[in-house]
């Protein structure tokens, strides 16, 4: 859209979506860019801005970019961190580029690669609101605006569901609340993709949630496409790549196709690869041929010949595949078409890690593990919305030896950031509560080998490895991916596709539940209009198969293991009153800190009392929780209690009690039924004597009564004496009294019940 940086003529369009106004504005901002524009949502704005550059000859791919940032300025706050200052992209982040890149990349026209940027960033973020579906209706509008050779617009919406009722473009709460959280995108003709988490919804409740999106994706394209029409946007000029020579096709096809059609079906993938690429040697040979004496200018000229060639021998990989599927109902390696590959799962390979296990299908492979953690192992998630701190994480990765390739590995690709989401929404909805199980969870997928499906072979494996760990998962996860074929009158879906499948198909999906539902769905749409049948038909054909590859995982493990893994920690749980926090912490951490160092574990303190203990013991965990018991027990009159005796001065002896935790005075006239002149007359220091708790004053002091235990145990009447006044931990006896002083214990003042530091 070409604009006088100078000059401003806003437009601006709105629409109703789930209640709410969604306003697209342009004209104003970055009027340097190809095509840029503002989406609002009543206190969320994204800005959108898409660029090109001159084409780069001898590309053969389209080199489209998008990037996304939610700068917390937007929100008001600091970015953490060190520097204050954002730095990488965070998985939300990333998240949302791969939403907007997927149902953007294929709407552009056949043939264009110029290189493309789509740069989309947060100006204000609603608090209750996510800002990422503005991000992927202005990259469609902005895109739009700039007058690239773009199939466009493309709308999207997220879905929730709470009680039963679907919900447009829910708000954070509405999410958090509901048991769906689906975004669709797609054209004014159909759906192009889907990403969905859910608690075990239905394949027609699915659907339904789809065809209530759709109908809002058609007024979002509307109001994109009016617009476009107020501003006038002028076309870019761009012509169609020419196709190979129709002549040389023909050509390539009546030698070679019966030929490459035959190694496609051959069933290992390197055997299958090597093949075809003899096949394609053939044929640069035959129609590229090259002399040793030939000139420089004739080896040019054969070398982009034998490009072309390989060319339009690497499209016929899509025909042949096609081909067997629509017209033979058969896969290229001699599957039925709803067939699973060869399951073969290992459980706990390695004997150190918490949980494991190896999960094979095929020529995939995953090696999963689960790590359990203390509260102290949650990690920090930081954005627009209030800070937070994550105790489920699953992460995926995916080296290049998998694919039996040499690369460079910088760091996680956008990839494995989008596969190991998918895979922690599908296990997300069976965690157990935090206070039924109140572990950190990590769970990490390494892939072994692909041919397909690695990200749902990770399901797969993070629910064995998490219950080879002992993790008390509700129900098992397991998870497919499919594939469509559609021909002019047929369709053919496929489950569990191969790699070579996913780029010939028209759709592939991947979807991941329990016996019961779907718990995340993903989706990537090619054909133009898909109807609601075959879309049911689809996904009921996915539940089939996985039934089919839980019923292999029950076989290998079909619950949680009764206990966790030795080598894991253990953990006890506290609930105190909240005005005792102070005291289980102490002046500085001090006494927080002496207890992890005494019994060797780790403490974690939460706003609403609950305390958490982790120790690799078992029974040190257990006497940790023990002592947080007895210092926060609140002692009462008439209790009988056991101690020990930590110190005598002339006016009574002090008894620590509730395992050290807490200390009582019983007086020289309450150590025994008779008179005692001197306290040590009576008792000794280290001494265990039962007493019984006579007063409790209002700062917590607690004085007990050996005499009362001795007089009704023989059946006597005990009169406890009247509190007495003075500010003395002793009181007075006829001058005998006097307090405490500092030493004697080689320590600070100790005071009633209180807790020791």
């Amino acid at each position: 859209m070409a604009v006088d940086a100078l000059k401003q003529t806003k437009h601006e369009v709105a629409v109703e979506i789930g209640g709410r106004t969604i306003t697209f504005e342009t004209g104003w901002l970055a009027k340097q860019a190809a095509g840029s524009v503002l989406v609002r949502e009543e206190n969320s704005a994204v800005f959108v801005a898409v660029t090109r550059a001159d084409p780069r000859p001898g590309l053969d791919f389209f080199p489209l970019t998008v990037e996304y940032r939610e700068k917390t300025s937007a929100a008001g706050k600091f970015p953490g961190g060190f520097f204050k200052r954002e730095a990488r992209p965070s998985a939300k982040e990333v998240l949302t580029m791969r939403m907007t890149d997927r149902p953007l990349r294929p709407t552009f026209k056949e043939g264009y690669m110029d290189e493309t940027q789509i740069n989309g960033m947060a100006m204000s973020a609603d608090p209750n609101l996510d800002p990422d579906m503005l991000m992927i209706n202005g990259g469609s509008c902005a895109t739009m605006l700039s007058g690239l050779p773009f199939d466009g617009p493309v709308g999207a919406v997220r879905m929730g569901r709470i009680d039963g009722e679907f919900v447009v473009n829910p708000s954070y709460d509405q999410v958090d609340e509901g048991d769906l959280n689906m975004v669709v995108a797609g054209t004014k003709a159909g759906i192009s993709m889907v990403e969905a988490g859910a608690n075990e919804l239905t394949e027609d409740e699915i659907v339904e949630a789809l065809e209530i999106a759709h109908k809002n994706i058609i007024k979002l394209c509307d109001a994109q496409l009016e617009l476009v029409k107020k501003v006038g946007v002028q076309k870019f000029d761009w012509t169609p790549p020419k196709g190979p020579p129709a002549e040389l096709v023909k050509q390539l096809k009546d030698a070679f196709y019966a030929e490459y059609k035959e190694a496609i079906r051959i069933k290992g993938k390197f055997e299958r690869s090597a093949a075809l690429k003899d096949v394609k040697r053939k044929a640069v040979e035959k129609f590229a041929p090259v002399s040793d004496s030939a000139s420089l200018e004739e080896k040019t000229e054969a070398a982009a010949k034998a490009k072309l060639v390989g060319s339009i021998m690497y499209g016929f990989k899509y025909d042949a595949l096609r081909d067997i599927i629509l017209n033979e109902n058969k896969r290229i390696d001699g599957r039925e078409l709803n067939e699973v590959r060869d399951i073969i799962i290992e459980m706990a390979p390695f004997p150190r890690n918490h949980g494991s296990v190896t999960f094979t299908r095929g020529e995939t492979q995953a090696f999963v593990t689960c790590t359990l953690g203390t509260a102290q192992d949650t990690q920090l998630i930081d954005g627009l919305r209030e800070s937070r701190e994550e105790a489920f994480l699953l992460h995926y990765n995916f080296p290049p030896y998998c694919t039996g390739e040499a690369k460079p590995i910088r760091g996680v690709s956008r990839r494995e950031i989008g596969h190991g989401a998918l895979a922690e929404r599908a296990i997300r909805p069976m965690l157990p509560a935090e206070d039924e199980f109140p572990y950190t969870i990590r769970i990490v997928s390494d892939i072994l080998e692909s041919n397909g499906s690695s990200s749902m072979a990770s399901v797969c494996g993070a629910t064995l490895s998490a219950f080879d760990a002992g993790v008390p998962l509700r129900k098992a996860v397991a998870g497919v991916a499919m594939g469509l074929v559609e021909g002019e009158d047929k369709a053919a879906i496929l489950s569990d596709i191969l790699g070579d499948e996913d780029h010939a198909g028209d759709m592939d999906f991947k979807v991941c539940g329990t016996a019961d539902g779907i718990t995340a769905l993903q989706m990537d749409i090619k054909v133009k209009k898909l109807t609601a049948e075959l879309m049911k038909k689809a996904l009921g054909q996915a539940r089939d198969a996985r039934l089919h590859i839980l019923s292999k995982m029950n076989a290998a493990l079909s619950a949680p293991r009764e206990e966790i893994s030795k080598w894991a920690p253990r953990y006890e749980v506290v609930k105190i009153a909240q005005d005792q926090i102070g005291m289980i912490i102490g002046p500085g951490g001090k006494t927080i800190r002496g207890m992890q160092e005494e019994f060797g574990t780790t403490i974690s303190v939460e706003e609403d009392g609950t305390i958490k203990i982790f120790g690799e013991d078992g029974e040190a965990a257990m006497a940790n929780k023990r002592r947080i018991e007895a210092m926060t027990a609140k002692p009462e009159v008439g209790l009988r209690v056991t101690g020990t005796v930590g110190s005598i001065r002339e006016f009574g002896a002090f008894v620590s009690f509730n395992d050290g935790a807490q200390e009582a005075l019983i007086h020289v006239s309450e150590l025994s039924d008779a008179f005692v002149e001197n306290p040590e007359d009576a008792v000794k220091v280290g001494d265990e004597l039962e007493f019984e708790i006579i007063n409790v004053d209002p700062t917590g002091k607690v004085k007990g009564s050996r005499k009362a235990v001795i007089l009704k145990d023989r059946g006597e009447e005990y009169k406890a004496p009247a509190p007495r006044g003075g500010g003395g931990r002793g009181g007075d006896r006829g001058g005998r009294g006097g307090g405490r002083d500092r030493g004697g214990r080689g320590g600070p003042r100790r005071e009633g019940s209180r807790s020791r530091d």
